[in-house]
Order: C-alpha cells, then structure tokens, then sequence
C-alpha cells in the first residue's frame, strides 16, 4: 500500500467513480466539488456502454445507476428520410447500454459515495496545488485547505487540475459541432421500442428515443463559431433547427413541438486530442481532465469510470506513487486516445457537406453488413474488462 488518503478534485461522474473504486482497493478520499450544492437538474442525456456498466460492478455500483436508468438493446441508423440503413444490436455476453439523465447518474454517483461514507464537501473551487514531496495540499478559494498524499484531478475537460501540472496545456478543442437536446413530453408520437435513432440529415445530425411518456432529442449542428451559442437568442436557435431539420423524418416532427425554452443553453462540442502531462509528483488527472472525448465517442462516463479503477489499482499494487501513476498512464493512454479520435472522425461525418453526405447514404447500407457490423464497430470497446481483484 502506498497511499492512504487521497484528496479528489471534482464531484462529478469520475470524482466519486474514483472515491468509491480507492475506497474498494483500501485508499480513504476525500472529495471536494467547487458548486456549493448538487448538480441536480443540470445536464442532458447521455448513454452509459456495456464496458462502463462491468466497470461499476467491480465497485458494485452498477445496480444503483441502472435503477435510474434506461435499458436500451440497440441503436437504429437512419438516412434524413427515415428510412433504416442500419441497426446495432447488443454484443452477446454483455450488459446493455444505459441511457441516463446526467443528473440522475450524477446523483446516483454521489449518494452512492456518500453511503458508503465517503466525505464530500462543496463549495471547494480550487486555486492553488502545492506539492511538498511527501504530501500534497489544495487550497480553495474560500481560504480553507485540505493534506493528502495524493490529489486527483476530476474536475473536468477545463481542469484546474491540470493547468497546475503544465500552464500551457491545450485549451478544449471546437469539433465544429453545436449540441442541443433535452427531454420533453410525448405528444402521442410512436414509441422507438427502447432502441436510440440516430439520423444523419441532410442539415443537421439528429438523435431521438421515445417512450410512452417522454422524448429524448438532440441535433449537432454545424457552426464556425461556438461563441455563437452564447450570443444567439433562443428564438434564433429555434428557428435555425427547423430550418437545418425541415426535410428530416422524424426529426422535423419531434422539433415542431420544441419551445424557444428547450433551446436555450446549447453547447459547443469539444475534445483534446491529447492531454500531454497526466501527473506529476503526487498530483494526477482522472476523467475528461486527462481524456476528454466529445460527446459523439458515446465513452465519456465509461471511460472515467474505467480510468478510476485502473488508478485505484495501480495506487493498491505499485510500491511507489510515481510508479503507481506510470502504470495508470500506460494502460490507459492509448485507448482512450483511439477513442477520442474515433469519436473526431464521427464529428466529421456528421458536418459531412452535400456531396459527402450523398456518398455516405449510398455507401452506409453496404458498410453496416460489412465492416460496420456490431463486432466490428464495437468489439474493442465494450468487450474490454477490468479485473479489479486481480493483482498487477
């Protein structure tokens, strides 16, 4: 054993994923969020995968999330008429995806921490990290402290975290896409039958899932400029989104029912291709502090997930902290660095001009038998397991 307590940086998916999975391998943390109180509320949607979900049984907090969650068997791929050009189905062997309100994940999270007695305290923004060789203090901006002898970075794709490792880390990168999306009441549309659609329209990327109850939509639309999503009104993004769907089936329909309310905050889509410094001395980034991928990867939770097991093992097996986050970095570097990439090139399918888009329709039948299989597409991806128990 070579560390003991642990200071966490970051509430969030990966703050309290790496509380509990350092919790499991004998590392008490302690977890410090910079809102004063919980993200309830906040955030769209977004698909836990079938290797996100067998990481969280290694910490047995799978059951609290899927309780909060939706089973999905499969996604449908469709062309901007409607018409099905592929389907995904599960993996045989394998759990399936999730799709979860953010928030309802995040707060399964953290009360999942909390009863296991994990110590969360908010209102912590942190502003300084000093590093003293044997320990490490944060200091927050409400002039408090707190002495571990680790800190983890899980605070996010602008990590404060990691500017205090390198001060000319990149910024997040514009994908060239704009999200919007969100939850509204179903009308009395079809149901989706539990599957995601996902439509490559002619304007406009579109993804739906419906129930009895409710609609879950999003649109990545291209832009030139994210600025744009904080200057434009509501008004202007609603109308923008009929424009970009009007010859889409089903998307113009499920727009039509949209208020200037449920456009009101879009978000830029952002990546870093490669986060060069990961740790240094006793600090260390979790999460989209180190591995930032867009939403369009369909990892970002899994990943965080499955990087704060691996660190919580490597920081139980490795004698020294140093070797400890060395071993961490090697076995997770390169794949979620594919995955970032991978998801960078289905951002650009997505901004895919007429042309590319006319190629792409015709050619994407052929592919989804081919070498766009279920296996194919996503093997590498779900099948990976972490054997927590298993000693390095």
């Amino acid at each position: 054993m070579t560390v003991e307590h642990a200071l966490i940086i970051g509430g969030g998916i990966a703050g309290t994923a790496t509380a509990m999975a350092l919790q499991r391998g004998g590392v008490a943390a302690t977890v410090y969020e910079a809102y004063r109180t919980t993200a309830d509320g906040v955030g769209g949607a977004l698909t836990l995968a079938p290797n996100g979900r067998n990481a969280l049984r290694q910490i047995d907090a799978d059951d609290a999330v899927a309780a909060v969650g939706i089973e999905v068997p499969g996604m449908v791929m469709q062309n901007h008429t409607g018409r099905p050009v592929g389907r995904f189905d599960g993996l045989p062997g394998l759990p399936s995806s999730l799709l979860l309100r953010r928030d309802r994940l995040y707060r399964a999270l953290m009360d999942e921490a909390i009863g296991r007695g994990i110590r969360v305290e908010f209102g912590k923004r942190l502003t300084a990290v000093e590093d003293e060789g044997d320990k490490v203090t944060a200091h927050f901006a409400d002039g408090s402290s707190a002495i571990g002898e680790v800190l983890v970075g899980a605070d996010g794709i602008r990590s404060a975290v990691r500017s205090t490792l390198d001060s000319a880390a990149p910024a997040p990168r514009f994908t060239g896409l704009l999200g919007f999306g969100g939850w509204i009441p179903n009308p009395g549309l079809p149901t989706t039958g539990a599957y995601q659609h996902f439509a490559f329209g002619k304007r406009a990327f579109f993804g739906y899932f419906i129930d009895e109850r409710e609609i879950l939509w999003f649109s990545n639309v291209p832009a030139a400029d994210p600025a744009e999503a904080k200057t434009a009104s509501p008004q202007h993004w609603l109308a923008a989104l009929r424009e970009r769907h009007a010859d889409d089936i089903p998307a113009r329909d499920i727009v039509a029912l949209l208020t200037p309310e449920d456009v009101a905050q879009p978000g830029p889509l952002e990546d870093i291709p490669t986060v060069r410094t990961w740790h240094r001395g006793r600090v260390v980034l979790v999460g989209d502090a180190a591995h930032p991928t867009s939403p369009s990867s369909g990892q970002g939770a899994s990943q965080a997930i499955e990087s704060s097991l691996e660190l919580a093992r490597a920081l139980r097996d490795v004698p020294t902290v140093a070797g400890a986050f060395a071993a961490y970095e090697s076995v997770r570097r390169d794949r979620v660095e594919r995955i970032i990439a991978r998801a960078a090139k289905i951002n650009n399918d997505k901004a895919a001009g007429p042309l590319a888009r006319i190629v792409r329709d015709l050619l994407m039948p052929v592919m989804m038998k081919t070498v766009m299989t279920p296996e194919k597409m996503f093997g590498d991806l779900h099948h990976h397991r972490i054997d927590f128990a298993a000693r390095r």
